[in-house]
């Protein structure tokens, strides 16, 4: 289409919209009707054609302003529920994704541990800061733990037992497939500590129901649990604030913990990292079964030659 037929569409569209629409409606340029063109009825070829003509400047017009403003869209824009059903990988993580989480702030002054301090960047309306600068190598190196110990096999239990944060575990233990475990609700004292009476004795024997790292998202909350991970020698991670001790878990990662937001990204992050580990250990054995089928068919070459 010409540029005048579009310069005149654009200035019939801006007539309507400066007319104000009382009783008559003016479409696309056209006279005003008492009736939109949309709604009338195709009866004559002339009225088909009319109204092809009529869609062809409409998508005109569409793909003219197509090139003017915002290209963001629903699918290429961050969402709230990203961070719980789409989260980001370790290596994709910066620091303006914890900043937005609200991982930087911490509690008050007062509430401000001693052995926090390294961690604390400073204080701002008397609320304490956290340095993301140290959280992010630190969450970053719990992430390796986390793929390490799923690519050997090992079994990853995430606990957060606050009402908002078993989305969280649930959504980060499912990653996991069957090496991942949540406890959501309830840290049941002497599941470690007292397995075979928890668990009975067969299952003790012949399974694994000591995992081989635990996930702590509100850790002052579970601290019987901590104590029993340390008794049992397992490792653990855990989402330190600024009123805790970072010495309660072997691995503690500074950040907000009463954030909904930064618990399901530090779970989300972990949680991919774990998915990666889970992927490594499958393409292993894969390749271990495939390097045993081949030892397995040279050995048959070997003793059917032997035989003949």
């Amino acid at each position: 289409m010409s540029s005048s037929i579009l310069r005149s569409r654009l200035g019939a569209a801006a007539r309507c919209s400066r007319r104000p629409a009382v009783t008559r409606i003016c479409t696309r340029g056209y006279p005003a009707a008492a009736v939109p063109q949309e709604e009338r009825p195709l009866e004559t070829p002339d009225d088909w054609t009319q109204f092809q003509l009529d869609r062809a400047e409409f998508k005109t017009l569409v793909d003219h302003f197509s090139n003017y403003g915002s290209t963001q869209t629903r699918d290429n824009t961050w969402q709230p529920h990203h961070s719980l059903h789409r989260p980001v990988a370790p290596t994709q993580l910066t620091l303006s994704t914890l900043l937005a989480a609200g991982a930087h702030l911490g509690h008050s002054k007062s509430l401000m541990n001693p052995n926090f301090i390294p961690y604390a960047y400073g204080v701002r309306a008397g609320v304490t800061v956290i340095d993301l600068d140290h959280t992010l190598p630190l969450l970053r190196r719990a992430a390796k733990l986390v793929r390490s110990v799923a690519a050997n096999d090992g079994t990853i239990v995430f606990v957060g037992t606050r009402p908002d944060l078993r989305s969280a575990v649930r959504k980060a233990a499912s990653r996991m497939e069957e090496q991942g475990f949540h406890v959501a609700d309830r840290w049941l004292p002497g599941t470690l500590t007292n397995k075979v009476q928890m668990f009975g004795a067969q299952a003790v024997l012949k399974q694994r129901v000591v995992p081989d790292l635990v996930v702590f998202l509100n850790p002052l909350q579970n601290m019987p649990a901590i104590r029993e991970c340390a008794m049992e020698h397992v490792p653990t991670i855990g989402i330190v604030d600024s009123n805790v001790d970072p010495r309660i878990v072997m691995y503690p990662i500074p950040a907000n913990d009463e954030s909904t937001r930064t618990a399901e990204l530090i779970a989300g992050v972990l949680s991919v990292a774990g998915r990666e580990g889970v992927a490594l250990r499958k393409e292993e054995d894969l390749k271990r079964q495939r390097r045993a089928e081949r030892m397995a068919a040279r050995q048959r070459d070997y003793e059917r030659v032997a035989v003949e």
